[in-house]
């Protein structure tokens, strides 16, 4: 099979049209063309709005094509598929534990299952099912569940958002990883997109799909068990101590992939206890910034908006200030929504989240600045001053907003003629239970204000209408990512031997699809030491 790449086409492009473009760029007729598969599919809006593709195509004189047409965009296509490690010849005991069923938990537990390990998963949270009702409830204006809310449950704060699967870095793993989102119930399409995305409904599909296949595998799942405590013999671990409705009790464990999320911070106080190594890292914190969808769509796609062949518009943008700080785009929800992410009482937080039609009337993103250990006081040694850092943002935003989870809101209009708002404009706020304007001033420190107002005019100048005056900011979004990273060596393990960190929690990725694939290669470790029989040291 050859492979065909940069190939462009008007919105709307049908198999035919591609494969009267392949046979062309091939110089063969098309009926010499014997298969033709999409491998990958973008959008291209910086001169006019194309789809742009790479196309796997067969053909009899593939030898030949390849000649003809070296140096345009043709090469020899040769997959390099992800394959299991071999299985065991018997389930190992103790048996392996994970620590959080995010990402990184979850598919560090499908390896391990299918390879005949028979893994024990504990998460704190609670079923998707039930957690889509707890969040629901809160979202509505009821209580906050500490365990059952957007950070904690089954499929980890991932769950809760726009299900981006696109990722930076070539692994083999990846695709193995999007091949069990499709087959659980995801859009087919996330194996060609070049930002594949799932939405929180289609991966609530895929979160139950997991979880019967992990129980067919042998796999036990134990939802509301919490991680207390970590027992240790000669510098490894020898048991965990778990909390569970049913009470305190103690498991056996010597092989423990501990993937417990960033926001888990009770877990890293207890790591810190134990001794295990850890730092702090940079991070950002801001706000989330909620635009018209359909003002972003004219700003991007120009005439060609509203097109039905192209998807709704989204956006990555970046700046350094003068100060040399960065600020910019993250998570960027197309179609979505900001919704309340908090996990401790008296604190909000933000976050954003789109369903797979990504058909609302908003967009919203992140917008944020980085943040250093000199910032937060982790540069004097206390791995979680970030952490200390994130509370006392939240707690100012929960003030701001006047208590209940209200967020605290400010047009950007006003934000940049520093005064408060008092109301919303052509943009609707979609945050829920509810906003309550002012001054984000208050509940910010003044260099993430002070970046934020540098940032916001040279943005306009890259995106059209960024900084529309309507346009509504929500704070504070504080969880972008781990303030923590947990020391790991070549074997995957921390200072804590049979301590397997790994995921965003650790410190260890960013994103459901590097968390996923960090799980998985924590999973090959451990595999790889029950079959030389020894602990890799």
């Amino acid at each position: 099979m050859l492979r065909i790449d940069n190939i462009k086409t008007e919105p709307g492009a049908d198999e035919a049209a591609l494969r009267k473009r392949a046979a062309a760029i091939l110089r063969v007729r098309e009926d010499e063309l014997t298969a033709l598969r999409v491998l990958r599919r973008s959008v291209d809006a910086r001169d006019g709005v194309f789809f742009v593709w790479s196309l796997g195509v067969s053909l009899r004189s593939e030898a030949a094509a390849l000649r003809r047409c070296k140096g345009k965009n043709v090469s020899r296509f040769v997959p390099r598929p992800y394959e299991l490690p071999e299985p065991l010849a018997a389930p190992p005991e103790p048996r392996p534990v994970i620590v959080g069923a995010g990402p990184a938990g979850l598919f560090g537990a499908l390896v391990l299952a299918r390879c005949g390990a028979r893994p024990i998963l504990l998460e704190r949270g609670r079923p998707v099912e039930e957690r889509a009702r707890d969040v629901e409830r809160f979202w509505a204006g009821g209580a906050l569940d500490p365990e059952s809310n957007v950070q904690f449950g089954e499929g980890g704060a991932g769950a809760f958002s726009d299900g981006k699967l696109n990722t930076g870095t070539r692994d083999a793993r990846h695709g193995w990883i999007l091949e069990r989102f499709a087959a659980g119930g995801a859009p087919a399409d996330i194996l060609i997109d070049a930002r594949p995305h799932v939405g929180t409904d289609k991966l609530f599909l895929v979160l139950r799909d997991l979880r019967r296949e992990l129980v067919s595998l042998g796999a036990e799942l134990r939802f509301s068990h919490r991680l207390t405590g970590i027992g240790t013999e000669n510098g490894a671990v020898a048991s965990l101590r778990v909390a569970s409705p049913e009470g305190e009790y103690a498991l056996p464990a010597e092989r423990v992939i501990l993937a417990p999320g960033h926001s888990a911070r009770d877990t890293f106080a207890l790591l810190r206890a134990a001794g295990v190594a850890m730092e702090p890292k940079p991070f950002a914190v801001g706000v989330r910034i909620e635009h018209a969808q359909r003002d972003i769509d004219a700003a991007q796609y120009g005439a060609a908006a509203g097109d039905p062949a192209l998807p709704p518009s989204s956006y990555k943008l970046a700046y350094h200030t003068a100060a040399g700080r960065g600020v910019f785009s993250f998570c960027v929800c197309p179609g979505g929504q900001v919704v309340a992410a908090a996990s401790e009482p008296g604190r909000a937080v933000t976050n954003g989240m789109s369903r797979s039609g990504r058909d609302g009337e908003n967009i919203n993103g992140g917008l944020l600045v980085s943040v250093t250990p000199e910032d937060f006081g982790g540069a004097a040694g206390d791995p979680l001053a970030g952490i200390a850092f994130q509370r006392r943002l939240e707690e100012a935003a929960y003030r701001a907003g006047g208590g209940g989870y209200f967020a605290p809101a400010q047009r950007v209009g006003d934000f940049l003629a520093g005064r408060p708002s008092t109301g919303a404009g052509g943009v609707r706020p979609s945050y829920r239970p509810g906003v309550r304007w002012g001054d984000l001033r208050a509940c910010l420190p003044p260099f993430v204000s002070d970046a934020l107002a540098e940032g916001l005019p040279a943005l306009d100048r890259k995106l059209r209408g960024f900084a529309a005056a309507d346009a509504v900011l929500t704070a504070v979004e504080s969880r972008s990512s781990s303030p923590v990273r947990v020391a790991r060596d070549e074997t995957y393990q921390s200072t804590l031997r049979g301590l397997y960190p790994c995921g965003e929690g650790a410190g260890r990725a960013g994103g459901i699809m590097s968390a996923a694939a960090d799980g998985m290669r924590a999973a090959e470790a451990i595999l790889n030491t029950y079959r030389t029989g020894r602990e890799e040291t």
